[in-house]
């Protein structure tokens, strides 16, 4: 019951928050505060934190094993908390900026190959959020996170990172994976190029033309410079969101979908 109090919690204060944010300068002027598919997003946001967190807490454990094994000699938590190696001697910060970009360049080739023909399917939930907003973050399918998270977690590990020094940043990754989703037509002005942002992000979530397969960083527009996915037009924003994909509107079509034949 307390965990439900606390997604609870956590769902009204952002609710409060993300309100506020995208009343100072929306995208979509026309999305309502009960938007279509909010029931789906927020059966996502109870299953999730229960369901979807504890399967990839256990792909990760169940990959991380052999690894560490083979890494360290030996499984022990401590060690594999604090890391080993020259890496493991860095500072606590110096460790935790490097975790963040080898973390973040991982995830933007991970990305790349969920949009590809094998693994769609899976992250097509995912962009199937029409209209966009903060909450359309929550709308994850399990394997799609699994995978992702084991794919970030098996590199930190085998180079001797201490996975603890990105404690401290985990709140601020949360957030920013829910903000850059937000209904707000905003970026980072000079350094729009620097850190994604929402306008950075709902160019990749279009059904437009022109921005699919756009824009796959989920924190440094870097490597969508490096590798030609950047697309970032002065004058507009797009218009148009959701996949062309057809998708169940509920949670459980959703997670039976990518299994369906055809």
């Amino acid at each position: 019951m307390q965990a439900l109090a606390n997604i609870a919690v956590a769902f009204v204060i952002l609710l409060v928050v993300f309100g506020a944010i995208d009343r100072l300068r929306p995208a979509d002027k026309r999305v309502p505060l009960l938007r279509p598919g909010i029931s789906t997003d927020l059966a996502y946001w109870v299953f999730t934190p229960f369901v979807t967190k504890a399967i990839t807490r256990l792909s990760v454990i169940a990959a991380v094993i052999p690894v560490a094994i083979i890494a360290y000699g030996r499984l022990d938590a401590d060690l594999i908390s604090n890391g080993f190696g020259p890496v493991s001697r860095l500072p606590l910060w110096a460790q935790a900026v490097l975790i963040i970009i080898l973390s973040d360049f991982i995830s933007y080739w991970m990305h790349r190959l969920f949009h590809g023909r094998r693994l769609w399917k899976f992250h097509a939930v995912h962009h199937s959020s029409n209209p966009l907003d903060w909450l359309s973050a929550i709308r994850v399918h399990p394997v799609n996170d699994a995978i992702m998270r084991v794919a970030g977690t098996l590199p930190i590990i085998a180079l001797g990172f201490a996975p603890k020094a990105v404690a401290g940043v985990v709140p601020f990754l949360t957030f920013m994976a829910l903000f850059i989703h937000a209904n707000l037509d905003w970026d980072w002005g000079p350094l729009r190029s620097v850190v994604a942002s929402p306008r950075f992000h709902r160019w990749h979530h279009t059904s437009e033309i022109e921005g699919r397969d756009k824009n796959f960083a989920g924190l440094l527009p870097l490597w969508d410079i490096l590798f030609g996915t950047y697309y970032m037009p002065a004058n507009r924003a797009p218009a148009q969101f959701g996949t062309d994909t057809p998708m169940p509107d509920g949670l459980l079509g959703q997670l039976m979908f990518p299994f369906r034949r055809g």
